[in-house]
């Protein structure tokens, strides 16, 4: 990249400070947290997702003082555990990631003093009010902010809510709750499951978290659009050609099919992780940066789109392969799979949203287990170049130059536009070259956990991130009826080897739009 001659924004830059004011800092701990406390139960405590992703997110913001001075973590579960091995067990999932590691151990054993444990049945008022007791010991008088995430099952939310709000609700301060995703299968579920939960809660006090909102490419991607003048007049149909968003997993289910079998791809990435990315993408610039400006205008988006049919999906499942003498297995290979399951693992899709902005455009969804690779990516082509004096440089494959920006959310964060330039020498030879911005290699500070920023967010009310009821209802409007004709109809999925590139099908969906997936060449 060039150099900067303004050496003060580089300090900035270098330093992790931001040239746009977020909606709201985050602020770290002071002084004026005294009147007040924080307490945090991670309902479902000794699950994996807990042990993997919430305490060590909690722990990374006690290390850098953006929790309040005063809280406490509790853990819940039915299994019968003391806190110190609730420690212990949360202890041996902490790592000192974070640039300031000298005193890691010590922060480490500070944080692990404040966290206790309660077992309970997640059904039991009882065991809620014993939470509420110590809850309130350690909360000492202050007034008192409770935070319940549900790191649990789906069909036991509302049992949970329930015992929660009747038995552990704050009397003097706020209470909230976190809501793991799938939020139901369909339309209809998940519609009473909002109803159920909203019979305990009010709608700002649920917080829907899909973790891939928290993912730092997908927080600066309404930076990149909004704060960037060269790319606003380019975001419509009249310059872009089509979006591609593709998420692949190199492994299967890896022993969690009975779960999996339950969802399928299409509910488990595409309908929430890659269908926010998508609305993000597309929206309209809302009126501020306040979480309800943001979420109304997504909502605006997933209103204008057309519900999916069978004809704009391709589904696929993996099956066995043997590759350099390794044998992979199928998914029904799976244990916890039914041997005649048509559950998919991979699915791509085409949808177009019925707006002036983007009339016509198709959006290209895949997502997919046990493929290739493991990526996840917005992909945006842009349209010919007309008249193009070289194109006989590129022969009959116009596509070779396109242009296209390349928004990789993992692994290796990077944004990078692809241009044509012509190669130095006495000849006129062109060239395909990436203008790069490689996160690893622009910024020393190491990009935090997508579970860290929701979890900040929650505790200080910023709902940007978090799914609106509204938002869910038109999510699920989109996929229910295609979701409902692959069950009817029991559709069967097209086989691909494990660690291949998917079926041969989502290159003639792709076809059909005159589109070719952007994932298939050789990376630079």
């Amino acid at each position: 990249m060039p150099a900067i001659e303004d050496e003060a924004p580089l300090k900035n830059l270098k330093e992790g400070s931001s040239l746009v004011t977020p909606p709201k800092e985050h602020k770290k701990s002071n002084d004026n947290d005294d009147k007040s406390t924080v307490s945090i139960t991670v309902v479902g405590a000794s699950g994996d997702l807990a042990k993997k992703k919430i305490f060590p997110a909690l722990f990374a913001l006690y290390y850098e003082d953006c929790l309040p001075k005063h809280f406490t973590i509790f853990g819940y579960a039915r299994s019968k555990m003391t806190d110190a091995e609730l420690r212990n067990m949360v202890r041996k999932t902490l790592t000192c990631r974070i640039d300031k590691r000298e005193n890691c151990g010590e922060k480490m054993e500070e944080f692990l003093s404040r966290c206790f444990y309660q077992s309970g049945q997640y059904d039991s008022e009882e065991n809620f009010e014993e939470l509420d007791k110590k809850l309130k010991e350690h909360e000492t008088g202050r007034v008192s902010n409770r935070l319940f995430y549900l790191s649990i099952p789906p069909n036991i939310f509302v049992n949970a809510v329930k015992c929660a709000t009747l038995s552990a609700t704050s009397a003097n301060g706020w209470t909230r709750v976190i809501v793991e995703k799938p939020f139901g299968r369909d339309s209809e579920s998940s519609a009473a499951l909002t109803s159920a939960l909203k019979q305990y809660l009010e709608e700002d006090q649920i917080f829907r978290i899909d973790h891939y909102l928290g993912k730092e490419l997908i927080e600066n991607l309404s930076v990149l659009r909004f704060s960037n003048l060269i790319f606003e007049p380019l975001w419509s149909r009249q310059y872009i050609r089509n979006v591609q968003l593709i998420f692949s997993e190199d492994f299967g289910t890896e022993g969690r099919g009975g779960y999996f079998d339950h969802y399928g791809i299409i509910r488990d990435i595409m309908q929430n992780h890659l269908l926010q990315i998508l609305a993000i993408f597309a929206m309209e610039t809302p009126v501020s940066l306040d979480a309800e400006d943001i979420r109304n205008e997504k909502v605006k988006v997933l209103r204008s789109m057309m519900p999916l049919r069978a004809d704009d999906v391709v589904i696929g499942q993996y099956k066995s392969h043997t590759k350099g003498g390794v044998s992979y297995p199928g998914y029904t290979d799976d244990k916890t799979v039914p041997k005649d399951s048509l559950t998919p693992t991979f699915a791509a899709a085409a949808l177009f949203i019925n707006n002036a902005r983007w009339d016509g455009v198709p959006f290209l969804m895949k997502a997919g287990k046990a493929l290739h690779n493991r990526r996840a990516e917005i992909r945006v082509q842009f349209r010919h170049v007309p008249g193009n004096l070289y194109n006989r440089s590129f022969g009959t494959d116009l596509d070779r130059a396109t242009n296209e920006l390349v928004i990789r959310v993992q692994p290796d964060e990077a944004i990078y536009l692809k241009i044509n330039n012509k190669v130095p020498g006495l000849g006129m030879r062109l060239d395909r070259s990436n203008l790069n911005l490689l996160y690893k290699a622009r910024y020393s500070k190491e990009i935090p956990c997508a579970y860290e920023r929701l979890l900040l967010d929650a505790i200080e009310g910023e709902r940007r991130l978090f799914i609106r009821s509204d938002e869910l209802d038109a999510a699920w409007s989109l996929f229910t009826p295609l979701l409902k004709e692959l069950d009817e109809k029991k559709i069967i999925p097209e086989y691909y080897p494990y660690g291949s590139r998917g079926p041969v099908g989502a290159h003639y969906l792709a076809a059909k739009y005159n589109v070719k997936w952007g994932d298939l060449g050789v990376e630079e």
